[in-house]
């Protein structure tokens, strides 16, 4: 598990890169019917590139950041190697320039920014509010965990930084059968809203099977599954928050990223 969650670091550099990006050119973010395709940002492509060692990373020290889990904080609980840290993404037709947390603050202060999703979304938010801390080590910060939703707070700019905890991004709810997972709900989506950013992701629990599957019954409609395709499940899924964005998100006061597919990562 520490190279993936560690390496997080260098993988969330690119997308808070492309948020500085769109701050800076004032584009306004598509709904979600017209989220596809690879994002091109002043004529560069920055998914097309390579990782190159770069001695001047990590961005901030995991051992000492509290914000990280202590499954996640490989440095601090003995892992010797750090060379894993030493990357840095370069696209192949543009330099990108490091991330600065205060200029982060300053361009984004007194706005909300949320990951939803799985672990994938929760090392990305972990990462991002140290690497922000880093950079501004003496700020007040307020930190809060309950139950789904989690949030680190930089007091003095107004940014809050939250994470809400969903695998499949639709619900999970509890009937006589036991935990049906609804492929047309998702009554969850409501602390999503009144965000200046969301990020979400979701993938790797829709495979899980036997003790890691995370309920009893698919229902779809009307209908209920025992199992089924986690192909046309995940797809099904997808349409109902694709048509939560359309319905509940305006475009043009927050912007909306989906994140790629996370593998596992439990060695």
């Amino acid at each position: 598990m520490g190279f993936k969650c560690q390496g997080l670091v260098c993988t969330f550099c690119v997308v808070m890169l492309l948020f500085l990006q769109e701050t800076r050119a004032g584009i306004h973010s598509s709904n979600a019917s017209r989220l596809n395709g690879r994002k091109k940002v002043s004529g560069c492509n920055l998914f097309r590139g390579r990782w190159v060692v770069d001695t001047s990373y990590p961005l901030y020290d995991s051992s000492g950041c509290l914000f990280i889990d202590d499954e996640f904080n490989c440095q601090k609980y003995g892992r010797r190697d750090n060379q894993y840290l030493k990357y840095s993404w370069q696209p192949d037709s543009c330099k990108i320039p490091r991330f600065n947390g205060a200029d982060f603050l300053r361009r984004w202060r007194g706005k909300k920014i949320m990951f939803v999703g799985d672990s994938l979304s929760l090392n990305m938010w972990e990462s991002l509010s140290c690497m922000i801390h880093a950079a501004v080590p003496k700020a007040k910060t307020t930190f809060s965990r309950r139950d789904s939703l989690s949030s680190v707070t930089f007091d003095s700019y107004g940014v809050t930084l939250y994470m809400y905890r969903t695998p499949y991004l639709v619900d999970i709810v509890r009937e006589n059968v036991g935990k049906v997972l609804n492929l047309n709900s998702i009554e969850a989506g409501n602390a999503w809203k009144g965000m200046d950013m969301l990020i979400f992701n979701s993938w790797h629990w829709w495979v899980h099977t036997g003790r890691s599957q995370g309920w009893d019954y698919i229902r779809d409609g009307s209908a209920l599954y025992k199992n089924m395709d986690r192909l046309t499940a995940f797809s099904k899924g997808l349409t109902t928050w694709g048509r939560w964005v359309d319905q509940n998100i305006d475009p043009s006061k927050t912007k909306v990223f989906f994140q790629g597919i996370s593998p596992t990562h439990y060695q």
